[in-house]
Parts: C-alpha cells; structure tokens; sequence
C-alpha cells in the first residue's frame, strides 16, 4: 500500500537512504547522492508538503519516494533531444528509494504514480545504471538531458498513461 509519509517515520525513511547511497556507491554510482543526500530537512519538508510518499507491504517500509504534480522548474529546458508530451500537465518521481529488502519497490512506484497522472517524469545520473535499467524496463523514454539546480546533467525520463498520445 501507498501512504503519504510521516515525521513518525523519519528513522525508517533515513535507514533506507542510507541503504540506497551505499547500493548506488557499489554500483560505481558515488556521487549522485554522496554520503548524504537527501537531507533530512529536505525530507521533512517533503513530508510537510504532502509530497514524501512510502511503500509499504506486511507493515514494512519498503519504499519511499517525492512525487511531485506539477511543472518541475528543471524540466523548462530540455537538451539533445524532447519530451514526449509537453502539453499534458505532469507528475515528476524524485529521491526514489528501495530498503533492498524486496524486489519490484520501483515498478510498483511508477505504476501508482501514473495512477495519479497522465504524463510522468523522472531523471537520474549517467552513473545510476540501476535507475536508468528501471526506467526503461517500466516504459519510460530516454527523452534527453536537463541540468538540476547545481548545474550538474541528468538523463530525463517521461512515460505517458496509456490514455495519452505522444504530442
């Protein structure tokens, strides 16, 4: 089952992050997240604005993941290439993480999230093998470069609802 997230579960949320960023480092994938990203102020802010979601099965968290609506300032521009549909109002999957403990956590996520909207975003480190091999084997189209806040590029992933067409 899918629930906003909680300050209540804020310890769980930290362990599986930590998770994460040593999976992704020992997936030559170091630096996206480094040794402490996200911040847990981030993390609460995200629970306070209703955008930190968890994933959980049998009572354990499995998941936990930012789905924000709306137009994401960072995805205004587009480099080496375009997006699929850049009508339909959108949803962005950010800070997706899985505690290891079961397969499946982020086909589960993208399901619901499109559940939730007709067009969905993501983007990820060219280092982040994991995360680009889970896009594409959800559907999702390698659509072309963004660049986050810091400057640093990222790969930029949509997928449509299977009501919509490319525009």
């Amino acid at each position: 089952m899918f629930r906003g997230a909680v300050r209540g579960d804020l310890p769980q949320i930290l362990q599986i992050y930590a998770h994460a960023r040593e999976a992704m480092a020992a997936s030559g994938n170091p630096t996206q997240w480094g040794d402490n990203f996200p911040p847990q102020e981030l993390l609460e802010e995200d629970i306070d604005s209703n955008r930190l979601f968890v994933y959980v099965v049998n009572g354990q968290l499995l998941g936990v993941f930012a789905f924000i609506l709306g137009a994401d300032p960072t995805y205004q521009v587009i480099e080496g290439g375009a997006w699929l549909n850049d009508a339909l109002p959108y949803g962005t999957i950010h800070r997706l993480a899985s505690s290891g403990k079961s397969k499946g956590v982020a086909s589960a996520v993208i399901e619901w999230c499109l559940e939730h909207c007709q067009s969905l975003r993501a983007d990820t480190h060219a280092d982040n093998q994991i995360m680009q091999h889970l896009l594409e084997k959800n559907g999702f189209t390698r659509c072309g470069i963004i660049h986050v806040a810091d400057g640093t590029p990222r790969i930029a992933y949509q997928k449509l609802a299977l009501t919509q067409q490319h525009s």
